[in-house]
Order: C-alpha cells, then sequence, then structure tokens
C-alpha cells in the first residue's frame, strides 16, 4: 500500500491480481448483476489509485479495507435505484467467505517461485532441462534417458547433481 501511496503503479497491478477476485465476488453479491460489479469494481480500483495514501494500517488489514472500499461502492450503486435485479441485502454482504490466501501469504509464494526459478536458471542446461521435464511434467528418469538418447545412470547423475546445485542456491 505504501509503494501504490508512492504511485507506484506495478504495485496496483500486483494488489489488483491479490484482490481482484475477493472484491468482486463482494460486489456481486451485493449487486447481483456482473455488469455492475464490474463497474463498482473499477470503481474501487480507481478510487485506490487515488486515495492509497489514505489507507491506515493501525486501523485495518489491506484486505479489509479494500472490502469495506468495494462493499461501499456497491452499496453505493445500489442507491441510486438504477440496480435491482438479483440483489441481496446489504447486511448479508460482509458475510462472503474468502478462501484465497491472504495477499502476504500470496507474495512470499510468489518470491519463493522466482527464486526456484532463477536458481533453476543457474544450472547446466541439461540439468535444467532435466529437472524440469522430471517435476513439472512428471517424467521418469528413464524417459529422460530414452529421450535424450543417454545411459539411466547418467540421466540419474545429471539430476542428483543438478539437485544438489539448486539445494545449496536456495539455501543462500
Amino acid at each position: 500500500m505504501k509503494r501504490l501511496a508512492d504511485g507506484d503503479r506495478s504495485a496496483l497491478e500486483f494488489i489488483y491480481q491479490a484482490t481482484s477476485a475477493k472484491l468482486f465476488g463482494i460486489c456481486l453479491r451485493i449487486l447481483g448483476e456482473r455488469n455492475e460489479a464490474e463497474d463498482a469494481l473499477q470503481d474501487v480500483y480507481i478510487n485506490l489509485w487515488r486515495s492509497a495514501d489514505r489507507y491506515d494500517p493501525d486501523r485495518a488489514s489491506p484486505i479489509s479495507w479494500l472490502a469495506i472500499l468495494a462493499r461501499n461502492r456497491a452499496i453505493d450503486r445500489l442507491r441510486t435505484g438504477k440496480v435491482q435485479r438479483g440483489a441481496v441485502p446489504v447486511d448479508e454482504a460482509m458475510e462472503i467467505t474468502d478462501n484465497a490466501p491472504l495477499a502476504d501469504a500470496m507474495l512470499e509464494t510468489e518470491q519463493r517461485d522466482a527464486k526456484i526459478h532463477h536458481c533453476l536458471g543457474e544450472l547446466e542446461q541439461r540439468q535444467q532441462d532435466a529437472i524440469r521435464t522430471a517435476f513439472f511434467n512428471g517424467a521418469t528418469y528413464a524417459q529422460l534417458a530414452e529421450a535424450r538418447d543417454v545411459p539411466l545412470g547418467t540421466m540419474k547423475s545429471w539430476v542428483r547433481r543438478g539437485l544438489a546445485k539448486l539445494k545449496r542456491c536456495l539455501e543462500i
């Protein structure tokens, strides 16, 4: 939120990716119409861009603050009288559950994934390819060895050494 208040556009993009599903759900639940919910959500992020400096971490977590902004914006749209069809009572708006991980957990996961990909990039190409294919595509050592036309023992050595280098890199 601090970066956003300082005008960092990438911070807005990150916040949007981390929170838009939940906030859209809040807007949709209150308004009952997809188009209205999309418009309300857009208003939330426009207002966020303009007023991120008003966020007070002592009063609420970022997602709670954004949920309140979304709820209020959706209620404002209801009050105009244009939205009627499918709306739920306003009292139910805050009862929406969110099973998504918290934004800080998502950031940690993103940073961990970036480090893994960086460390994979530090490996020899043949080790990198073998490990990616084995772990991301589920290939066995035998399949890897056959595809690269090398003995099975050689493939196992490439992967074992690559994993050892990967572990050292990740521990730094």
